[in-house]
């Protein structure tokens, strides 16, 4: 393309029309089609054509408006596939052709058909313009020269920025001498500096010259007997050195107000008294008499015996040891099969909330003793759902908060968009609440108003409780408190699946947009994972994020919602999330063999093991003690990836179950491609296929390179590194397992819920190839089972079923009191696993063609005989 083709009266009218830059027209996608369908005047008005040259751009690039469809069509989306960082994207030509002929005029290529065409290579360029420089969120490259200049001005910046984020990551540099520079420290460091500011005193000392090298004698003498010796150095005021104190920091211990009382005591004339204490010694002579005399001889021959006797005694048998304690652990080892049942504890159902629903989730609440939340979701088909949309709206889904003190008023409804397939209490603060919906949107709830009013639940708490935030109009309703979620993200941004599982990050570290741990500097949970069965694994931050360059349709629209005031009674706390949250990155999960990708259902990290709960017997959980305090969430931002520390000893590995049965093991962190684009890693492995859904994927809280896989009718032990194969599988039970957990008090029991209503026990010191206890809860499946600590003396299991009914059953002492040295018989028991899996998969494989070769030998020799 050469020269300059001359403007055309439409183009012409659009640029002096428009006048200034911040004005520029800007057509959405409904405008777009709309225009299209009348003429394709109206749309070539909106887009100035390739060969008209508009003011603020080289005529060799064209700017351009996509709509979402389009981006979607080319893999282009703004903030996804292309960013300010990575802003290229190359289109195939005929990619574009072929757009031209489907959708015509419609297409947003057709006004530069005829530059397409003509264009030489088989790829162009297109851009993603952040800044709107020419006008535009993208501009397209018409020539090959411009495609050249382009790559060559800007690809040295963006690689530049992307490097400055992983430079420490990949290697470490020698440092080399550089000059110094004066950037003005040097002036604050000399006025830390303590100096002289007025001359030093001197001091003459005489001395008779007789007196030198004399020898110096010191001796004590009384102040009193000498005239001189005792001298007084009275201070003198002086203004110019006397400083006014102003602040001082002390500290003070505060006691409560004490009062003298008497009771039943006789008073008397308090007195003076002083006694003075003074040992009896024996004196020399005393002593030799004492040693000399026949008593004490007679008495040491006496006893000398008997005390040979006891000293024996004390070396031979250790007069510490805990008969009681050995006696108590074989009653635990083998004791009778009557305490091992499970006692129920309580039952919570409802009429209204629970009818025709089932409790898909259950989670404790961490610091809240008594208090357990279900979700509760329909038991309807796909065609029952379209054919009861209606009654659906009318009744939405929600989140029971259960007492221990009232089984039969729930204390709190959370109000859900859509079914709740998982949620999880944040590890720092348990009053916030993130859950993942039917529909592929996570929701958050703040529970903070409400906390007090859990926390002193008594008999008929659901009763008493306020009523400021109802939403139903229902009498029964109006008893229990109903809290609306104060954000929920945007359904086009998120899963387009179910989200099965979701988890915290821990407070210890935070990760970056490329999938990178840093340290967390806020020490607060503040990022979450979720998985479905789209394909894929997100992280989402919820915090503030930064302020990026916007179109001006979209600041319009900002403006719009914030003149929206939420209802009544919904927390604020993250006003910023709502329906405009999107996740931090996305994971995606290709297959290594074939084509296709990985449907997850279940994962689990190593850093994620204790599932907001702890192992220890004596104590309640407590959550982040030397963490600082902060108010609100709505005050934390989003940090800059460039100013946090990359930290290497936390594991970026998920384990991952799948649909098929798969256990799938990759990594998180986005790697870069031939080209430079960064993109998702395959996984490394696939470890583990069985023929039906994963339903568990959880670490051990004793051991935290051990996993638990639950899937159809077996179950699994996986070491991480070992991949050669479990290290334990259970067989083939007659009964499909529906949810499995670890023991929080035992590292060697398990529980089981099964689809025909029972409970599972294996104790693994015991024995490994069957259960140690089966018992029968419920007619209907278990959908769920969460153990929990209630104290040192009691230890509880929830499992909820399939008719909407929790069971709070109480674990016998037998089942959760750990035995002598359990923790390290299971330690021994995996390490001896793992030497047969070894043994079997490369020595017992190596050795087999030495064996096959003697055999054969052996034959050869007696048919010779």
């Amino acid at each position: 393309m050469t020269g300059k083709p001359p403007k055309s009266p439409a183009s012409n009218a659009v640029h002096n029309g428009q006048g200034t830059s911040s004005k520029r027209i800007k057509s959405t996608a409904s405008n777009m089609s709309i225009k299209s369908k009348g003429n394709d005047k109206t749309h070539s008005a909106q887009s100035p054509a390739p060969d008209r040259c508009l003011s603020g751009h080289p005529d060799d690039i064209h700017p351009i408006v996509l709509t979402s469809v389009t981006q979607e069509h080319f893999e282009c989306r703004v903030e996804q596939d292309v960013t300010s960082d990575n802003p290229f994207k190359p289109l195939k030509r005929a990619d574009i052709v072929q757009d031209m002929k489907a959708r015509a005029a419609v297409s947003d290529f057709s006004p530069i058909k005829q530059a397409v065409m003509d264009y030489p290579e088989e790829e162009m360029l297109l851009v993603f313009d952040s800044d709107f420089k020419y006008g535009q969120s993208f501009y397209l490259v018409l020539t090959v020269e411009a495609k050249q200049r382009i790559l060559s001005d800007i690809m040295p910046n963006v690689q530049n920025s992307v490097e400055e984020q992983t430079s420490e990551k990949i290697m470490q540099k020698t440092p080399t001498h550089q000059p110094w520079k004066s950037l003005g420290s040097e002036r604050e460091i000399d006025d830390e500096i303590v100096k002289d500011t007025r001359s030093r005193l001197k001091v003459e000392i005489f001395r008779v010259r007789r007196d030198f090298g004399a020898e110096v004698t010191f001796s004590d003498r009384s102040a009193v007997s000498a005239k001189d010796a005792f001298v007084e150095c009275i201070s003198h005021h002086y203004k110019n050195l006397s400083l006014n104190l102003t602040e001082r920091n002390i500290t003070v211990h505060a006691i409560a107000n004490t009062r003298t009382l008497s009771t039943q005591t006789k008073w008397t004339y308090p007195k003076n008294m002083c006694t003075q204490y003074e040992f009896r010694q024996f004196t020399e002579e005393e002593k030799e008499k004492c040693l000399l005399s026949e008593n004490l001889k007679t008495f040491a021959s006496s006893v000398a015996v008997r005390c040979e006797i006891a000293i024996q005694q004390n070396v031979i048998t250790d007069i510490f040891f805990d008969d009681w304690a050995t006696l108590s652990e074989v009653i635990s080892t083998h004791g009778d099969k009557t305490d091992s049942h499970l006692k129920e504890y309580q039952s919570f159902t409802d009429l209204c909330y629970s009818k025709d629903k089932m409790i898909s989730y259950i989670s404790w609440h961490p610091n809240i003793s008594g208090l357990i939340a279900v979700a509760m979701t329909e038991r309807l088909s796909f065609e029952q759902r379209i054919s009861g949309s209606t009654k659906l709206l009318l009744n939405p889904p929600l989140i029971l908060f259960w007492g221990f003190s009232d089984p039969i008023n729930p204390q709190l409804l959370l109000k859900c968009p859509d079914d709740i397939f998982s949620f999880q209490f944040c590890p720092s603060d348990p009053n916030i609440i993130v859950g993942g919906c039917k529909n592929g949107q996570i929701v958050l709830w703040d529970i903070s108003l409400h906390h007090e009013q859990l926390k002193g639940i008594r008999g008929g708490g659901g009763r008493n409780m306020s009523t400021t935030n109802q939403v139903f109009e229902d009498k029964q309703e109006n008893l229990t408190s109903v809290v609306h979620y104060c954000a929920v993200s945007s359904i086009e941004d998120g899963h387009k699946a179910p989200i099965t599982d979701i988890q915290w990050l821990r407070e210890s570290f935070e990760i970056t947009r490329m999938g990178i741990p840093v340290e967390n500097k806020n020490m607060m949970c503040v990022q979450v994972v979720t998985c479905a069965s789209d394909c894929s694994v997100m992280f989402w931050d919820i915090r503030v994020p930064c302020v990026i360059a916007q179109s001006q349709t979209d600041r319009k629209k900002k403006m719009e919602q914030k003149l929206l005031e939420k209802p009544h009674g919904i927390p604020t706390t993250f006003k910023h999330l709502d329906l405009s949250w999107r996740p931090l990155f996305r994971v995606s999960l290709q297959k290594i063999d074939s084509g296709g990708e990985y449907r997850p259902v279940k994962f689990s990290f190593r850093d994620n093991t204790c599932d907001n709960q702890t192992v220890s017997l004596t104590d309640k959980p407590v959550f982040n003690k030397e963490r600082p305090d902060i108010t609100e969430y709505s005050q934390l931002l989003v940090p800059s990836d460039k100013h946090l520390k990359p930290l290497e000893n936390i594991s970026t590995n998920l384990y991952i179950g799948t649909e098929e049965g798969e256990l799938v093991y990759t990594d998180w962190k986005l790697e870069k491609d031939e080209s430079g684009r960064l993109q998702c890693a395959k996984p490394s492995q696939c470890l583990f296929t069985l023929n039906s859904q994963v339903n568990t994927v959880q670490h051990s809280p004793f051991f935290k390179d051990i996993i638990l896989i639950v899937a159809g009718w077996t179950f699994a032990i996986w070491k991480e590194e070992i991949t050669q194969g479990p290290v334990m599988q259970s067989p083939y039970s007659e009964k499909k397992y529906s949810g499995g957990c670890w023991s929080l008090s035992r590292p060697g029991v398990l529980f089981f819920g099964t689809e025909d209503g029972d409970i599972e026990v294996w104790n693994l010191v015991e024995k490994t190839h069957k259960s140690f206890h089966t018992q029968n809860i419920t007619t209907s499946q278990i959908t769920c089972i969460r153990p929990w600590i209630n104290h040192s003396k009691q230890n509880l299991l929830a499992a909820s079923d399939q008719s909407g009914t929790l069971h709070i059953l109480e674990i016998p002492w037998m089942l959760h009191s750990p035995s002598k040295h359990e923790k390290l018989n299971m330690s021994k028991y995996f390490e001896k696993e793992v030497e047969r899996l070894m043994y079997s998969c490369t020595k017992r494989q190596a050795m087999r063609p030495k064996d096959k070769k003697n055999t054969n030998v052996d034959e050869q020799r007696g048919k010779v005989v």
